[in-house]
Formats: C-alpha cells, structure tokens, sequence
C-alpha cells in the first residue's frame, strides 16, 4: 500500500504506520520496548514526561538505535515563537516527525515551519478533549457541537503555514484529508482496540486501529493497549501484531 507525501507514492507496510508511544517514566523501561517492539512497529514516540526525566541524551541513544526516521519527538511546545525557535533549533536534525500546537496560530505556526528542519505536525484538538471542553473555554457553538469543524478549520490553517500535516482523532481524519488533500499527513493518537481495556482512560474521541486507517489515517499513534497488554496473551509483542493486522485488514478493504 502507498501513500502519497509532496506529489510522492511511498511504499509503505501496515506495520510502518503503527507508532508506539514510549509514554513511560524512565530510560531503562523506554529502551526495553524499544528492544522489544523494534521491527514490530514503524516509529517510536518519544513524549514530554520521557524528554524531560532524561533529557535530549536519550533522544540520541533512541536515534543511534533505530535511526532518526524512525523517531517522532512530541514535545507540543508552547510559547511565542521567538522563544520555541531557540531550543527547537537545539533539537537532534534527522528525525521523522515534530510536534506543536495549531493553537499558536497562522503566523507562529508559519515562521516555526520556516525556521526549522523537521516535518512539523500541528495538533489540532486533543483527543481528550469533548465539546463540553470547548464550550468552557469559550468556543462558538459550531464547534463545541461538533469538534470536526475546529480540526478542520485548524488542519487547513496549519496547511496554509507550511506543516507536514497534523494530528487529529480517527473520527475526524477523513474530513482532514477532504479538506487538505491526501499528501497532507495525518496522524492519529486515541486508538482504542475492542479487545484492549485501558484501566483510568482519559481519551474521549476514540477509535479502533481499523476504523483510523481505513478513515484515511497515514499513521495511527498506540501505546497503553499495547503496553499493559497481558503477558499471558502474549504481552506487548502479540498486542502490536494485533493491531498490525487491524492495519492490514483496513488498507485490503480500501483496495
């Protein structure tokens, strides 16, 4: 299955879609999935709470061992853009995908793509976010009705600075790629299996693994269900095949 990126068709295997999110406290458990899930998995994520309990040492380590274009740093960094500019330029070059808010708005948003040398991804609304979030922090009723309309509308603005392309939940990827285009990225985070429960969830747009991709997900980012996923069943190698198949099951009905 390919997938089209700057006019480009790459060639890719339902497993390179799969990112797992590395969402855990230290260096030694991150490393051992890593050791675990390499080849299982396309791109590992690298999140705020792992980069700042180790700091920019163990993004290298992570780069030296499965390379830089297998690496999603997803930092979210907020602030002006004078200020994100500097450390953002401190960041390791070579790395697959980079996060920031769509919040920042067009302006900030076009002058950090500009000044940096990542494929920059703009977050548009959480996935843990619910209309009722939006309602309270002041939102026009059309969106707070229905988020899609503010993704959207957040996914076309980050097109028009310059991202790579934007996170979003699978319940709003197909609406994303309608607007922006099918070399527009688009990955998604709240993938939530059938058969995988997440003890404490905090994810609210959710879908399953097959319902992102055969929405239109390039990516879809994994962690907690494949994480704690019962070794008794097979731990988190099995759960990572599962959704692999889930993948390839979405991308055969779309042929």
């Amino acid at each position: 299955m390919a997938s089209i990126y700057n006019g480009e068709e790459i060639t890719m295997k339902p497993k390179d879609r799969l990112i797992f999110a590395l969402d855990v406290p230290d260096k030694r458990q991150a490393l051992d999935l890593v050791q675990l899930l390499e080849g299982e998995v396309g791109l590992f994520k690298l999140g705020l709470e792992l980069y700042l309990a180790e700091g920019p040492g163990l993004l290298q380590e992570l780069v030296n061992r499965v390379g830089g274009d297998w690496v999603f740093l997803d930092l979210k960094l907020y602030d002006i853009p004078n200020t994100l500019l500097g450390p953002i330029r401190t960041i390791l070059h070579g790395l697959a995908l980079f996060t920031i808010p769509s919040d920042l708005g067009p302006a900030a948003l076009k002058k950090i793509v500009s000044g940096t040398v990542f494929k920059v991804l703009a977050v548009t609304v959480l996935t843990s976010t619910t209309g009722d979030d939006l309602k309270a922090l002041g939102f026009e009723r059309q969106y707070w009705e229905d988020p899609a309309r503010l993704v959207v509308r957040r996914a076309v603005m980050a097109k028009e600075a310059g991202c790579a392309g934007v996170v979003c939940s699978g319940r709003e990827v197909k609406a994303v790629k309608e607007a922006c285009g099918p070399d527009f990225l688009a990955v998604c985070p709240g993938i939530r299996p059938e058969w995988a429960a997440v003890a404490g969830d905090d994810q609210q747009r959710i879908v399953t693994p097959f319902e992102a991709i055969k929405n239109g997900a390039d990516y879809i980012v994994v962690g907690r269900p494949i994480r704690t996923y019962p070794e008794s069943q097979g731990g988190p190698v099995a759960a990572a095949r599962r959704v692999v198949e889930e993948i390839a099951a979405a991308l055969d009905s779309t042929n």
